[in-house]
């Protein structure tokens, strides 16, 4: 434990008795109250999550002659200002090294959020792949990063701090003034509901966290919670569903990736694309309340056939969820699967994503 690093908060969470445990080499809370209830409580009011152990990377200058636009499998160039953009980092095989969301800032000027775990490393591949003399610096010692998720989240953030976040476009952000300080609010998320991430600098997160937490309608959640959401509506998390051993054509996620630009990685999807992939992400519910967890086997018609890398019961559906792969003909849907760990079995069913799709995203 002492060898985590932790966010401003961490005394705010012990305070409130949350259960920590490590993530990602950070010490972070998985819950307060406990997952179901502040699952439920995000559904349907806001829920209020630390994600301060998240990167930033801050590029300024050229686009396009210092190489920012050939490092992901998206066009940064083509991003509008004010305008966000979900993609991957690529290795020369086109397993992911991780997916992130571009900001554009200004003309000149983007942030790229990646993920805690892989903060260094991205930091080197994409320095790496600039044009010598780019402009790019790690921010994220400085900056705090809140987010406010749930269908109340938009009338709770109007009310403390304007009008003007009440506009907001799905993907979009505005910069503006909170506690004094400039902040950009931003109209994504990973719950599936209607919500918020806010960037502001790190020393006024502390403060930021209090207020929020004064209204009503606004409870803390943890990482179990994030996770329960996040799997429902059928959204990867980056060491389980991706990694440098996965790509985003067998992961599924082909509409993120452009193949009319270059990237590293790009002829390896191609010539994926045009072989097949030797394995492919599916959905699957179960016949049951059971939970299938990460590792379990994945079988049909009495043959292993792939491994579960996300699983959990949703309380939403009344039943257990999971993600994981399989070889292509054990993918199409409606597909039986049997669910199996040591003594554990259950009978499963390819289904589409997302598992949930009550939720507020789009109001």
């Amino acid at each position: 434990m002492e060898d985590l690093k932790a966010t401003p908060l961490r005394e705010h969470h012990e305070g409130l008795k949350a259960l920590m445990a490590p993530f990602g080499g950070w010490l972070m809370p998985i819950q307060y109250a406990g997952i179901i209830a502040e699952h439920k409580w995000c559904r349907e009011k806001a829920a209020l999550f630390d994600i301060c152990h998240m990167g930033e990377f801050l590029f300024q200058g050229d686009i396009v002659a210092d190489g920012l636009d050939d490092v992901f499998t998206f066009s940064v160039q083509n991003i509008p200002v004010g305008r966000s953009r979900y993609g991957f980092l690529l290795n020369e095989r086109g397993g992911v090294i991780d997916d992130l969301i571009v900001f554009r800032l200004a003309q000149d000027q983007v942030m790229i959020v990646v993920n805690a775990a892989t903060i260094d490393n991205d930091f080197a591949v994409i320095r790496s792949r600039l044009k010598e003399g780019a402009n790019l610096t790690d921010i994220s010692q400085r900056t705090g990063k809140l987010d406010l998720q749930g269908p109340l989240s938009r009338e709770v953030l109007v009310e403390l701090f304007g009008p003007e976040i009440g506009s907001i476009p799905f993907f979009k952000f505005i910069k503006t003034t909170i506690l004094g300080v400039e902040a950009l609010v931003s109209r994504t998320g990973y719950t599936g509901e209607l919500g918020y991430e806010i960037f502001i600098p790190a020393h006024k997160a502390v403060e930021l966290w209090e207020q929020l937490l004064k209204d009503p309608r606004v409870a803390p959640a943890g990482l179990g919670a994030r996770d329960l959401l996040r799997l429902e509506v059928g959204y990867s998390l980056y060491g389980n569903d991706l990694d440098e051993n996965t790509t985003p054509v067998a992961a599924g996620l082909r509409n993120f990736v452009n193949l009319d630009k270059e990237f590293v990685g790009k002829n390896a999807l191609v010539e994926e694309q045009q072989r097949g992939p030797e394995r492919v992400k599916v959905a699957f519910k179960v016949t049951s309340r059971r939970s299938p967890r990460h590792h379990y086997e994945i079988w049909r018609e009495g043959a292993a056939v792939g491994t579960v890398t996300s699983g959990a019961f949703s309380p939403m559906l009344g039943c257990g969820i999971g993600l994981g792969f399989v070889t292509p003909d054990a993918s199409a849907l409606g597909t039986k699967l049997s669910i199996r760990h040591e003594r554990v079995e259950m009978e499963a069913e390819v289904v589409e994503l997302p598992f949930y799709t009550g939720g507020s995203l789009r109001a």
